[in-house]
């Protein structure tokens, strides 16, 4: 696809609309059809912001009758314009699709690796009962402190959020919080493992994140507590993070959380639990494959982001008659 300067102005043309049995139609025959849908594409979150009062979505239909848009006088123009506009949803689709099925696959891996289903070559033997107590002490986040002591202060602390949605805490994603000399507050340390110490429902109590980096003046928020590994408990960090975000470990965690409306895991529940856990090296095999797997996915969504990106762009240039297609 080529795209440069040409001469000749877009005309600037209103969009017709009239409301019939509810439903709202744009009238203008002799507009591509294909090129309108990304025309309101682009112009719909602007309309929903101006026609939103409150927390009511409300169509603003004079806001919408009164809008002027570029559109290229020669319909063909139109049509290539939406073209290449479908091309990239296409290139889209297909992203989605790739990472979805990727992401299916490591799914089924983690069943099948953290359960002893499929050994990789060169393991084999029993796997070993291991007690989560025995493994480790676990730790409270932070007490003590008002809102005034947030956002503010040379320390950082992990967030709720940071927890729950990854395998490894985002480092750029920490807040601060003043932590006064010599305060008695629970450091968070390079390999730690953190939890959520409640949730709305018992399939997302305790998801599980690891700590990787060392961070100086680093804490936990109040609503999750940490967990770390004893020196010679024979552990991979990394493989323990991926055993409790995978069905099993799940499994465990919704056999001790407790609760009606909302479900809490007390910390002597949790370190009663009791894993089946295989020898150190193989531990560390696994979690080599599904960390393997994690980046090959965290690549495709960075490249989906960017043709996302290089949709937007394109929207605004071609809808715009900034640039012209050849």
């Amino acid at each position: 696809m080529s795209i440069c300067a040409t001469v000749g102005r877009p005309i600037e043309t209103s969009i017709d609309v009239c409301i019939h049995d509810g439903f709202v139609h744009f009238d203008k025959p002799s507009i591509d059809q294909g090129f309108l849908y990304y025309v309101l594409t682009d112009l719909e979150p602007r309309w929903s912001k101006r026609g939103q009062t409150g927390s009511q979505m409300n169509l603003n239909t004079g806001l919408i009758k009164a809008t002027k848009v570029a559109v290229p006088r020669d319909s063909s123009e139109q049509s290539s314009i939406a073209t290449a506009l479908g091309d990239v949803d296409a290139l889209l689709a297909a992203q989605d699709a790739l990472i979805a099925k990727k992401r299916a696959i490591k799914q089924g891996a983690m069943q099948e690796l953290l359960t002893g289903k499929r050994r990789l070559p060169g393991f084999s033997g029993e796997w070993e009962v291991r007690r989560l107590g025995s493994l480790g002490q676990s730790y409270g986040g932070l007490v003590g402190k008002t809102k005034n002591d947030f956002g503010q202060g040379d320390a950082q602390y992990v967030t709720f959020v940071n927890v729950m949605a990854n395998i490894v805490v985002d480092v750029n994603a920490f807040d601060k919080v003043n932590i006064s000399p010599g305060e008695l507050q629970n450091r968070v340390l390079k390999n730690d493992l953190l939890f959520n110490g409640s949730s709305e429902t018992p399939e997302e109590v305790a998801m599980c994140a690891l700590v990787v980096d060392e961070v100086k003046n680093l804490y936990l928020n109040s609503f999750c507590f940490g967990f770390r590994l004893n020196d010679g408990a024979g552990i991979d960090s990394l493989f323990l993070t991926y055993y409790m975000r995978g069905q099993i470990g799940r499994d465990l965690i919704k056999s001790l959380a407790q609760g009606s409306t909302r479900y809490n895991l007390s910390k002597p529940a949790f370190l009663d639990g009791e894993l089946i856990l295989p020898s150190a090296d193989e531990q560390v095999a696994i979690a080599n494959v599904l960390s393997d797997m994690g980046a090959e996915i965290a690549a495709l969504e960075a490249k989906r982001a960017k043709t996302a990106q290089l949709k937007q762009g394109m929207m605004q240039t071609l809808l715009t008659g900034r640039l012209r297609l050849v």
